[in-house]
């Protein structure tokens, strides 16, 4: 008989009372406000991960939650703003308030085996809230932890290690660079490899400050129809993308950019199929925001254990009737363009903005936002107990609109191929036809075998 599917899979979590856990040192009382990048409105949300790891027969007489609850205590020495409450002052500037009053830790049991979450491994996960317990009072932006860590041991041997961020505190690449530094210690290191490095100031706005580039992204748009996602039958499937499907959508590309890399044809697909799928007005101007990290295109680049949000929020925008007529082409070449924005002066630019406009969210009316998070290690993770069988955001659709970001996530399939797997959720009527135009693409040979450039695979559904 086969299992059962994997989220069909119910299981009980016995969770003891949540704790928290303050630095194992003393460590100094300061207010560190945060950066102009990292106290805008669309950070100010609670981001969860989550990562799944075997029973390991050297580990045998080591206990996760004891292991990882001690380590977290030595880190925090290092990284003590975690340990803080952020404030909120003066034109909504918000600062941390490092008064070592620790992060939130829930110790947990959880009865099921890691098999039975089945061969593939990735989001939506089965009762995720169990895995991830959202205490009471703890999830505000302001004075709440920084921090929530639940460890739950699984029935095999192996465990779960989820985590909830305060996204204003880091991004992608930050926080794994704090769960490194757990690992490190956990696996006996005295220092780390790569101290945490604060250095906010760097991403601050100029005085005065002058925004001198184009940000479509902070655009004020008007929800005049309705378009912003409904919360209420969403459905979230995940999709797997190995360098096959990747050939396949490369298929449809003009030779001249066929080396576009996988991050944008993908991005120019999924947008596609996805605006095909919501059958918006043919008028209407559709959105794709890319996340684009800037650490590299600093001069100096950002400081290496800089842990802040480093990254930019770049748009590509047309109509509704544009990208859902025009070949494939004509979406990726937007996408190129908006990652191409981004450089120094446009971050000093984004910050500047923020503090003309009071920090203001993104546009989330009839956009989709993608984030790689292909290159942040969360793969690579190790508590002791070797690499997990998966790392990565517990969900797609996560931020303050559900339904808006999807994250494109490392995986390797039950087959063993390596590609990346995109969490999407959409309306559940809006899913039936996203998953039928991403067939098309993926399976349509007829069009290329006769030598037609122009893309047939799709019936524009406007």
């Amino acid at each position: 008989m086969a299992p059962p599917h994997p989220t069909s899979l119910v299981f009980t979590v016995r969770r003891r009372t949540p704790e928290l856990i303050s630095p194992a040192k003393p460590t100094p009382r300061e207010l560190k406000p945060l950066s102009d990048i990292d106290d805008q409105e669309g950070l100010r949300f609670q981001i969860p991960v989550i990562q799944f790891y075997k029973y390991h027969p050297s580990m045998k007489r080591k206990d996760p939650v004891k292991v990882i609850r001690e380590a977290l205590a030595e880190t925090l020495v290092f990284y003590y703003p975690f340990a803080g409450r952020l404030r909120e002052g003066a034109n909504r500037k918000l600062v941390v308030d490092c008064n070592g009053e620790g992060v939130m830790f829930i110790e947990a049991d959880a009865d099921v085996t890691l098999e039975q979450f089945g061969d593939d491994l990735q989001p939506p996960f089965p009762c995720l809230e169990e895995l991830l317990f959202d205490v009471p009072g703890s999830a505000g932006v302001l004075n709440c932890p920084l921090l929530l860590i639940q460890v739950t041991r699984l029935k095999c041997g192996g465990f779960a290690f989820a985590l909830r961020l305060n996204h204003t505190m880091s991004d992608a690449a930050g926080i794994v660079q704090f769960m490194d530094a757990v690992g490190e210690i956990a696996r006996g290191a005295a220092a780390l490899t790569i101290p945490p490095v604060w250095e906010r100031h760097v991403l601050n706005a100029r005085d005065p400050p002058r925004v001198t580039c184009t940000h479509h992204e902070y655009d004020e748009v008007a929800d005049t129809k309705g378009t912003i996602i409904p919360l209420d039958d969403m459905a979230h499937r995940s999709f797997f993308f190995g360098p096959q499907e990747i050939n396949a959508i490369r298929r449809f590309l003009p030779q001249h950019i066929r080396c576009s890399s996988s991050f944008e044809i993908l991005t120019a697909c999924l947008w596609r199929c996805r605006t095909i799928a919501l059958q918006p007005d043919p008028s209407e101007e559709m959105r794709v925001i890319c996340i684009v990290n800037s650490r590299s295109k600093f001069n100096p680049p950002l400081p290496r254990g800089f842990y802040g949000n480093g990254f930019a929020f770049p748009v590509a925008l047309t109509t509704a009737e544009k990208l859902c007529q025009n070949p494939l082409g004509y979406a990726l070449e937007l996408v190129r363009k908006a990652k191409n924005d981004v450089n120094e002066e446009y971050m000093k630019s984004v910050a500047d903005l923020m503090v003309i406009k009071g920090r203001p969210h993104f546009t989330v009316v009839r956009s989709y936002l993608v984030s790689d998070v292909t290159r942040a290690g969360f793969g690579d993770v190790d508590f002791g107990w070797g690499k997990p069988a998966y790392g990565g955001p517990a969900k797609g659709g996560v931020g303050a609109i559900p339904g808006v970001a999807s994250f494109y996530i490392p995986f390797r399939n039950k087959k063993g191929e390596e590609g990346i797997v995109v969490p999407v959720c959409l309306p559940a009527p809006a899913m039936v036809r996203f998953v039928k135009e991403l067939d098309k693409m993926l399976k349509d040979e007829k069009s290329v075998a006769a030598g037609e450039h122009k893309s047939t695979f799709i019936t524009c559904a406007l």
